[in-house]
């Protein structure tokens, strides 16, 4: 309960200098120790267990069985064809998938922020999957909070906590601060800044109190990774079509003995007849034009943007009539724009395409003046 400890606890209790910070040899111990500050998803899938996942369907099961009774009665071919479906099918959906991963690594690797951290009393910029406990942060406006932080000093620092608490307002913070009851809300924590939140006003320093999957945030990851994922309606509808498939073959088998029982013909005759019935029941196609009806929707919404993870999801889209969402962070981005600015005696609209190359002289000028008295930078395409 790190809110509810003073300053000198604290930094007694991680061994570390405030105005120094952590030395380079006991940052290597600690991370050996600690491991990376990052969210960790469920294990990355090797690339045959995608396939295999492929085949974990009703349908499928139904077809790879048509493949054995055909290869069974020697009808190569057909069996050839069956399985050739198959393996289709399972091939589009791991390169959906594998592609999907992909996609949202690199966008993982290209959002990854930035810390300001001091060690060996020189204050460093580092990627923030490098940081242990331990380690003191410098937080300013426009900068994302890189791990779970106990706040030391603290002036004007505001922090939006809606990533963790849904509250889109930011949050006062207070390193004096001290609070003694354990059950004390994460949202009234003004000691403590969260991983994932963003530092929107003031500056603030701290310690690094947890890192990674130890974070609220990661404990939060961690209960979402347990859930069960559901079957999607298509999913459910296809695993029905398969139960329905299967007891038609069966009960083709069944009425074909039965009947040569009654004719007095020849079983074995009249059960390769019941197998090539049951067989031609099964519509053999049906998975493969799915997979590729869904991987051509998958393509679609890649042309805007939109990263689909798996084949069935798209499906899923296609029957949501209502999303409940609270619109901070998904429909709005909670930050204020300028659009019109008021220069002698004049009121000048503030385009937001292309704007440097429409706006009047003295709104440039007006631009130019709140650079200079900002310590705000550009990088990557994003200002902060």
């Amino acid at each position: 309960m790190w809110f509810s400890k003073s300053r000198e606890e604290i930094l007694k209790e991680f061994n570390v200098d405030y105005y120094i910070g952590l030395n380079k040899n006991e940052v290597s111990k600690r991370a050996e120790k600690y491991g990376e500050n990052k969210l960790k998803g469920k294990p990355k899938k090797s690339v045959f267990i995608l396939f295999l996942s492929q085949l974990q369907d009703m349908l499928i099961y139904v077809l790879l069985g048509a493949t054995a009774i055909t290869i069974a009665i020697g009808e190569y071919v057909d069996a050839i064809i069956i399985l050739s479906v198959v393996i289709l099918n399972a091939l589009i959906g791991v390169f959906q998938e594998f592609k999907a991963e992909k996609a949202i690594e690199a966008l993982q690797k290209m959002t990854t922020p930035k810390a300001l951290v001091r060690r060996d009393g020189e204050i460093k910029e580092i990627n923030s999957e490098e940081l242990v406990p331990g380690d003191i942060i410098i937080l300013d406006a426009g900068r994302y909070v890189p791990a779970d932080i106990r706040l030391l000093e603290s002036a004007n620092l505001q922090i939006e906590e809606s990533a963790l608490t849904g509250e889109s307002v930011p949050t006062d913070k207070n390193a004096k601060d001290i609070y003694s009851d354990p059950k004390t809300p994460l949202g009234d924590m003004s000691n403590m800044a969260f991983m994932s939140t963003l530092a929107t006003y003031g500056r603030g320093e701290g310690i690094v109190v947890a890192t990674g999957m130890e974070t609220e945030i990661g404990k939060i990851a961690k209960i979402l990774d347990e859930d069960e994922e559901e079957m999607t309606p298509l999913q459910k509808r296809l695993e029905e079509l398969g139960k329905v498939l299967g007891y038609i073959a069966i009960g083709i088998c069944a009425l074909i003995f039965i009947i040569a029982l009654f004719q007095k013909r020849d079983l074995f005759e009249m059960f390769l007849t019941a197998i090539s019935l049951a067989v031609a029941a099964i519509p053999e196609g049906l998975a493969a034009i799915v997979a590729i009806v869904l991987a051509l929707g998958v393509t679609k919404m890649s042309k805007i943007n939109a990263i689909v993870k798996k084949l069935p999801a798209v499906e899923t889209l296609g029957c949501v009539n209502i999303i409940c969402s609270d619109k901070t962070g998904t429909l709005t981005q909670n930050k204020m724009t300028v659009v019109k600015t008021y220069t002698l005696n004049n009121f000048n609209e503030i385009p937001h395409e292309k704007p440097s190359r429409m706006l009047d002289n003295d709104t440039l000028e007006l631009i130019r003046s709140f650079v200079l008295c900002s310590d705000a930078t550009y990088e990557n395409g994003e200002g902060t």
